[in-house]
């Protein structure tokens, strides 16, 4: 997962083996497999650079999953509390 910045300045945790494409026009436009699509701040150099270095995180361990993203803020990083919906 990366973290990108749509335009609006939103920010969004991406699953890069979503991405089929992407596109300079001269917004960064990625295409996922799925259809949908999403304009980001950040230029397609750097969203690739941001893909590249978490693949290299997660293979590094020699096929290990590696620890949790350096990226991930407190919030997220926090357990997620199961319940019962009403």
């Amino acid at each position: 997962m990366i973290r990108l910045t749509r335009l609006n300045g939103a920010p969004i945790v991406l699953n890069s083996d979503l991405i089929e494409h992407i596109e300079v026009t001269p917004d960064t436009v990625i295409t996922l497999t799925t259809g949908q699509i999403l304009r980001a701040r950040e230029t397609a150099a750097e969203v690739i650079r941001r893909i590249v270095e978490f693949r290299r995180r997660i293979y590094s361990s020699g096929g290990q999953p590696a620890g949790p993203c350096e990226e991930m803020d407190d919030a997220a990083a926090a357990p997620v509390e199961t319940g019962e919906l009403d």
